[in-house]
């Protein structure tokens, strides 16, 4: 795990990730159960490398989300402008129901907000992944449309 800004929540503890976690990373988006709602399709060595080690800083920051010290899960933000952005996130099938990914958001989100200045997020999980839009209801978000199988899900953060 990288050295650098560690993000603590209540229940989770998100670190920014690094090529060391290339091993870590790779097996989880290998499995199917775990991109179900990520692309869909397991994702090859060379793209996790590319894409979720941290390679793409400062733009998109990637984090390892970790309860009780264990990783349990990735989450990225990702800057659209100076103020606004996105936020995507995948837990362990072990770590769901468990407020572990409210509680990472809620944390990500503080850091975008007291740190970055952002003053909007924005999330788009897929319109039948009720555990994920739940979760995500229960971090601040409200849904402001629907395209296809996709919800577009924002949270202001100006209050």
């Amino acid at each position: 795990m990288a050295d650098g800004l560690a993000l603590e929540g209540a229940l989770t503890r998100l670190v920014p990730t690094s090529e060391d976690d290339l091993d870590l990373l790779a097996s989880w988006f290998a499995t199917p159960d775990f991109v179900e709602h990520w692309g869909g399709a397991p994702k090859p060595r060379e793209e996790v490398a590319e894409k979720y080690l941290g390679r793409r800083r400062p733009r998109v920051e990637s984090f390892l989300v970790l309860a009780h010290g264990t990783p349990v899960g990735y989450a990225q933000s990702w800057h659209a402008d100076t103020a606004e952005g996105g936020i995507d996130m995948v837990l362990t099938a072990q770590a769901r129901g468990r407020g572990l990914g409210p509680d990472a958001a809620r944390t990500l989100l503080s850091h975008l907000r007291g740190n970055l200045g952002w003053r909007r997020v924005t999330v788009d999980p897929a319109r039948d992944n009720f555990r994920a839009v739940r979760a995500w209801q229960k971090a601040g978000f409200r849904q402001v449309s629907c395209e296809g199988e996709t919800l577009l899900m924002e949270r202001l953060l100006t209050e």
